[in-house]
């Protein structure tokens, strides 16, 4: 482990927020290692993580290159968010597989970074993805890990407003119609 340490803690960023991640582990994903702007992550592949072609199901593929992506980019320290991702299925994975998945920062500018994450099985290689992020401001409206309370992770830190759309509906005679204000 490599990576700055926070005071309230005594831990790394990334260690605090995947600390507070209960889908990743949830679905035993594990944390093998991690420094700034990297991250390394492995998850067997369950009889429950199967589709009907009898091969992981790519949304389960797709969760741990997502883990492993926020791992690297939350390294840095502030709150970090995808604002976009893809990948690349390249082999089917099956029941039993081990799988890891390995994230390096490509750029970081600003608020904004760019990480490949590769999820391979031994040598092989099962999926390429690419990672789009996105700091989040200070006070921006949602709580990161260390200060997720009653809410819990991600509900708004001020109630609605600050930073969150509001959705009211307008009548008009025959119609209704929704706006954002």
């Amino acid at each position: 482990m490599v990576g700055r340490l926070t005071q309230a803690t005594g831990r790394t960023p990334t260690e605090v927020m995947f600390a507070a991640d209960r889908a990743s582990r949830g679905l035993g994903i594990e944390l093998v290692e991690h420094g700034e702007g990297t991250a390394v992550l492995r998850m067997t592949v369950t009889p429950a993580m199967v589709n009907g072609h009898g091969i992981a199901h790519g949304g389960f593929l797709f969760l741990l290159a997502d883990t492993a992506f926020a791992c690297a980019c939350n390294s840095h320290g502030p709150v970090t968010v995808a604002s976009g991702a893809d990948i690349v299925f390249v082999a089917p994975a099956h029941e039993g597989d081990v799988l890891v998945a390995r994230a390096e920062e490509r750029s970081r500018y600003g608020r904004s970074g760019i990480y490949d994450v590769s999820v391979r099985r031994g040598e092989e290689l099962i999926a390429e993805f690419r990672g789009r992020s996105r700091s989040v401001r200070a006070g921006g409206g949602g709580r990161g890990p260390a200060e997720a309370g009653e809410g819990g992770p991600g509900a708004p830190a001020d109630g609605p407003g600050r930073g969150a759309r509001e959705d009211t509906a307008r009548e008009t005679p025959g119609t209704t119609t929704k706006e954002s204000r």
